[in-house]
């Protein structure tokens, strides 16, 4: 698996953006990786040094159109913790 796969998309919402403040970054990852998976991805992907990685997966939620019921597929967010001094120039620009 190439690590390209294992940062699915970055996650850019209000709490989110000020959490960077902090040095912590959100993904969306898929449901079968694990924290160091999500570790060396963030490294070699953009070459920063990760203090440490929290997940939760998510459960996708009943959505009804009409009388048609369906559901929003699970995910899995991580949060990553980069160590003094590291930023990601990618997010800096958003």
């Amino acid at each position: 698996m190439d690590m390209h796969d294992i940062l699915l998309k970055p996650v850019i919402t209000e709490k989110t953006t000020m959490m960077m403040s902090d040095g912590k970054y959100t993904f969306k990852v898929p449901l079968h990786a694990n924290k160091i998976e999500i570790r060396k991805a963030v490294e070699k992907v953009f070459g920063v040094k990760v203090k440490s990685v929290s997940t939760l997966r998510t459960m996708g939620k009943m959505k009804r159109m009409g009388k048609y019921e369906g559901k929003r597929p699970d995910y899995k967010k991580a949060i990553v913790t980069l160590k003094e001094g590291e930023s990601i120039e990618f997010f800096e620009g958003a």
